[in-house]
């Protein structure tokens, strides 16, 4: 049932946010269009702000499903674009009504979890420390969540297909040499 809830208060989320900016809508406006009570809401969630956070992360987690990995990265990627395009008037409303800040957060989290698996898979069989992992992660990071952003400020209008490309283009094997060069470093401060 708490699944039902939650997935009802996403369908009017989205469904007022075709006519309405994410700040004159209401808990009971909600409420009223997907028929529970406020104090259902206000178990699950403690705002609106907090169900829109909740909803980025539920899109993400169905966009990258079975594709954290180096082989499927990219489709990952284009996956996470095409959610974010199915839902354009969601995410445009949230991106102009909520701050920048909180919007590059969702990415960030989503992005690296992406690009953190994608590391881990390269990783194994070397003795890079987490730091250094956690280090390569951050730095793709927040070169996707760079694209994105320009993607979306631009009213999502390029071909995302041809983004994804040119991100594959730029990091083709730059993780596995920035993985291989941290190891390598690491031995020689080992030796020393």
């Amino acid at each position: 049932m708490s699944n039902a809830t939650k997935t009802a208060l996403e369908a009017s989320l989205k469904n007022l946010l075709l006519h309405k900016k994410i700040d004159k809508i209401t808990i009971s406006d909600l409420t009223s269009d997907c028929g529970i009570s406020r104090m259902a809401f206000y178990y699950h969630f403690k705002d609106i702000y907090d169900l829109v956070e909740w909803v980025c992360i539920e899109d993400g987690k169905r966009a990258l499903q079975g594709k954290k990995t180096y082989d499927t990265w990219q489709e990952g990627m284009l996956q996470v674009f095409e959610a974010v395009l199915e839902n354009k008037p969601f995410i445009q409303n949230v991106y102009h009504s909520i701050s920048r800040e909180k919007i590059e957060n969702y990415l960030y989290r989503l992005t690296f979890n992406l690009i953190s698996d994608v590391v881990e898979e390269k990783c194994v069989g070397t003795r890079l420390t987490q730091e250094d992992k956690a280090f390569i992660a951050e730095f793709y990071k927040f070169g996707f969540v760079g694209i994105m952003l320009g993607w979306i400020e631009r009213g999502m209008k390029d071909d995302y297909h041809e983004l994804v490309e040119r991100m594959s283009i730029t990091l083709h094997g730059n993780i596995t040499n920035s993985i291989y060069n941290f190891a390598q470093n690491n031995c020689s401060h080992e030796g020393k």
